[in-house]
């Protein structure tokens, strides 16, 4: 019978929980506050620089061009916004893309692009344009501080949505070329065939209907299907667990054969204890990134 992967009782399971969690708590407090002030300060600068380019907000039609062609001001200003306004919102509002060589190509879009911009701005935060007046000194700093503040507040979550899972890829991968495994490019797996030779893996590819993070043929010839996820709380954990790797782990045993496929997630963050049990019931192995051992220790005894 070929070597089967660790499944984790309550107490294991809670233990390694409360590591992540730790982990969890030290890099959102350290790495976080890093980005954020990065970013405040970043931003700060633009948003003064817009508010000057633009004799504050009141010539942003006459300056559209200056604004959306310098990559900061054009980002600052889609926060002057409120809500602020993503690239999706301008190119559905709008009818533009922000890339500089369409704006060149096609100016009266920079017209269009601030017109919507307008449309939506702050009244809170940039009160004197309602009221056809000039800014006073404290509202120019307290509408630079805000929006910085919005802008900085922004790319850390995107920072964190970003960063993470590459960052959790990249351990996975290193793990596996500690292994002995080797790398090939990405690739569609219809079928168990066209998965890597044994001793290999590839990044993302379509493995069956589904899409996996990577992907390892194992040293008795079966598939490691590996999901790489990180939660931010216990309800982000039924998106990024129940939701997601569970449903992904059931359509490849059912596209592959269960004999032919391991579904496994490899976990970083926040999860409840009962939504990685209920993981476990439904044939999904676990693994831990404070612990990636534990998956080599399972693909070492997968040897014949």
């Amino acid at each position: 019978m070929p070597a089967q992967p660790p499944r984790w009782s309550n107490e294991q399971l809670e233990s390694d929980r409360q590591v992540a969690i730790q982990e969890f708590r030290d890099e959102r407090l350290n790495e976080s506050l890093g980005i954020y002030l990065e970013n405040f300060e970043r931003y700060r600068a633009a948003v003064e620089n817009l508010l000057g380019t633009t004799a504050d907000l009141t010539a942003l039609a006459e300056q559209a061009m200056n604004v959306l062609l310098d990559a900061d001001l054009r980002y600052a200003a889609l926060y002057i916004a409120g809500p602020p306004i993503s690239v999706d919102d301008v190119k559905l509002l709008a009818d533009a893309s922000l890339s500089p060589s369409h704006i060149r190509r096609d100016p009266a879009s920079a017209q269009r692009v601030v017109e919507t911009i307008l449309l939506g701005l702050d009244r809170a935060r940039f009160p004197w344009i309602a009221e056809n007046r000039e800014a006073t000194e404290d509202e120019r700093r307290t509408a630079v501080i805000a929006s910085a503040a919005l802008i900085a507040s922004q790319r850390v979550k995107t920072s964190r949505a970003n960063v993470s899972p590459a960052r959790q890829q990249a351990l996975v991968r290193d793990a596996l070329k500690s292994a002995g495994f080797i790398e090939e490019n990405a690739r569609q797996i219809p079928n168990a065939s066209a998965a890597p030779p044994i001793g290999r893996f590839c990044g993302e590819s379509v493995l069956g209907t589904r899409k996996a993070d990577v992907v390892a043929r194992l040293w008795d010839g079966r598939i490691l299907a590996i999901e790489c996820k990180v939660s931010n709380s216990q309800l982000n954990s039924i998106k990024r667990l129940t939701n997601d790797a569970v449903v992904k782990a059931v359509a490849w045993r059912q596209d592959l054969g269960v004999a032919n496929i391991v579904p496994c997630a490899v976990l970083a963050g926040v999860f409840g204890l009962r939504h990685l049990n209920e993981a476990q019931d439904r044939g999904l192995s676990l693994f831990w990134s404070h612990s990636i051992e534990e998956m080599i220790s399972f693909i070492e005894a997968t040897r014949p």
